[in-house]
């Protein structure tokens, strides 16, 4: 009969390796009822620890996953190429990804709930705001599973770190462009939001009303139009909008979905509203350039990616963090600086 091993461990006390590895280092950051039950599956395992092949273990201890949101969003979709792209430039480290229906909580709840923690270390994820998925991301750190949210946080949830712009920053630097964009003509500006479910989109409509009430009180501010980060129902409830709506001067885009945009601006009045929306992708760029958008507000997926991988590392190897190596940059692109 072969010799338990801590893969073994592991399983039947239903946490990480990395969890398992911390209780046998004495380290910080285990509960005490976990660090019981894993003490007490060793026990009744026979498990004894083989001092050579853990060190060798602790050089492959980082198995992260990656849980994004599916569908036509070319953000995520930039990400997850990016991903891909770059997997085997962590060393020591193997990255999965996983998507699920886009703005549903319970799929993503459900998902988080089904990952084994003998086989992912680490979770990246980006987060709908709900009860539900908040006890998956609680279960997930019970099972010794590290966590970061990603793009769209959750802070009243148990994950370690947010990598992500300043949402409500975004916003707010949305609102001075369009502002400015729209001085002198007075009229109704229109949110287009993916779903108020994501606190990314609900902090940028934040930070855009507040600059807009404060500093452009002539503008009149339409409710957010919801089009689930789907091309096809923004451009179709936009151009109904802009039909019905004879007084739209400017558009905020603050989600995905700035195809419908751009579709919904081709059958529009020569006196164009102008536009700001979020994430420089190829048809961004290209409505950047032929002008049917003014501005675009950007986050850098690569910087995303390698903060997140790092902060997970980290954790998992209980390791100091550089809480810098979470902020990302806000980016502002024109026509005149598009890289």
């Amino acid at each position: 009969m072969s010799r338990p091993t801590i893969h073994d461990v592991a399983r039947i006390a239903g946490v990480s390796l990395s969890t398992v590895d911390r209780v046998l280092n004495a380290r910080e950051g285990v509960r005490r009822a976990t660090q019981v039950r894993v003490t007490e599956v060793m026990q009744q395992l026979g498990y004894e620890r083989n001092v050579a092949a853990a060190n060798l273990a602790r050089r492959r201890q980082y198995r992260l996953l990656f849980v994004l949101p599916a569908g036509g969003n070319s953000f995520m979709r930039g990400l997850e190429q990016e991903i891909a792209a770059r997997a085997g430039a962590w060393e020591f480290t193997s990255i999965a990804v996983m998507t699920v229906p886009p703005f549903d909580d319970a799929a993503l709840a459900g998902a988080l709930l089904d990952i084994d923690p003998a086989q992912t270390d680490g979770v990246a994820v980006v987060a709908t705001d709900s009860a539900a998925v908040r006890a998956a991301l609680a279960a997930l750190r019970d099972k010794g599973v590290a966590v970061v949210t990603l793009v769209s946080d959750l802070p009243s949830s148990r994950r370690q770190h947010f990598v992500g712009i300043d949402n409500v920053q975004a916003g707010r630097t949305a609102a001075s462009l369009l502002g400015r964009f729209c001085r002198g003509r007075t009229g109704s500006i229109v949110m287009v939001a993916g779903s108020m479910l994501v606190r990314d989109h609900a902090e940028r409509r934040l930070g855009f009303e507040q600059v807009l009430y404060q500093e452009y009180p002539e503008q009149h501010i339409l409710p957010p139009l919801e089009g689930f980060d789907d091309q096809d129902i923004v451009a179709a409830r936009l151009s109904e909008l802009l039909a019905q709506t004879a007084d739209v001067v400017g558009i905020y885009s603050l989600g995905a979905g700035t195809r419908g945009v751009a579709r919904a601006m081709a059958q529009t009045r020569t006196d164009a509203p102008s536009v700001v929306v979020h994430e420089l992708t190829p048809h961004s760029r290209q409505a950047l350039l032929d002008g049917t958008f003014d501005a675009v507000i950007h986050q850098d997926p690569l910087r995303e990616i390698t903060a997140a991988v790092g902060l997970l590392q980290s954790l998992i190897g209980g390791e100091a963090i550089d809480a810098d190596v979470a902020r990302i940059g806000i980016e502002v692109y024109l026509r005149d600086n598009l890289p």
